[in-house]
């Protein structure tokens, strides 16, 4: 894949990790030569009055911009038993609908932790392998996905990790098959990251 387009999309409640991780190793990978572009984006209009995203933990992003339509899409998690985050947001429906119209666009969409049950509310994991983070297992169970209970689970065109740092876990592993081991195994080594154990793939079982 060349000039990849990567956006990471946030919304109030997101978790931290869950979007930062995946963003720092997907601009070391565009530093070490993957043909690669980033970007924290969100739906328009889900900003406060200052521009900013309020995160899980409190912190404040400003977004580059808005959803687009990138070759690649990040949806972190954040939040499944509690009111806000994943949960609101699956609630208002809004964000769903975009990342399932960003998949039938042609986009690779990958989900962090909770943020399986955007892509579940999206229609994205009917019959697919995914994992999530262990508070949404029975959820996602009951919304028809296949829960693996793996790190980084890989089905093609849908991808998802399940805990809050598989998502640094998923984003080399997308650097590895779309740009190569030695740029991933280059990121890893800067960041001083283990690399992760076998990847669960459609072909696995």
């Amino acid at each position: 894949m060349s000039d990849t387009t990567a956006e990471i999309v946030l919304f109030d409640g997101f978790d931290e990790l869950d979007a930062i991780g995946p963003f720092e190793v997907l601009e070391n990978a565009a530093e070490a030569g993957g043909d690669l572009e980033t970007r924290l984006v969100t739906l328009e209009g889900d900003t406060d009055e200052d521009g900013l995203v309020t995160a899980s933990h409190g912190l404040r992003v400003e977004p580059e911009g808005t959803l687009g339509r990138p070759d690649l899409l990040i949806v972190p998690g954040g939040g499944w038993t509690t009111p806000g985050g994943v949960r609101a947001v699956v609630e208002d429906g809004a964000l769903p609908d975009a990342v399932g119209e960003c998949y039938e666009n042609g986009a690779t969409v990958a989900s962090v932790c909770t943020g399986a049950m955007i892509l579940s509310h999206a229609g994205l994991l009917e019959g697919r392998p995914a994992a999530t983070h262990h508070v949404a297992v029975d959820d996602l169970e009951a919304a028809a996905a296949t829960v693996v209970d793996e790190r980084v689970v890989d089905d093609g065109d849908v991808l998802s990790a399940g805990g809050v740092t598989s998502g640094i876990d998923l984003a080399l592993w997308l650097v590895e098959r779309e740009f190569g081991e030695e740029i991933a195994s280059d990121v890893s080594e800067l960041m001083v990251h283990e690399r992760r154990g076998a990847v669960f793939t459609s072909s696995s079982d």
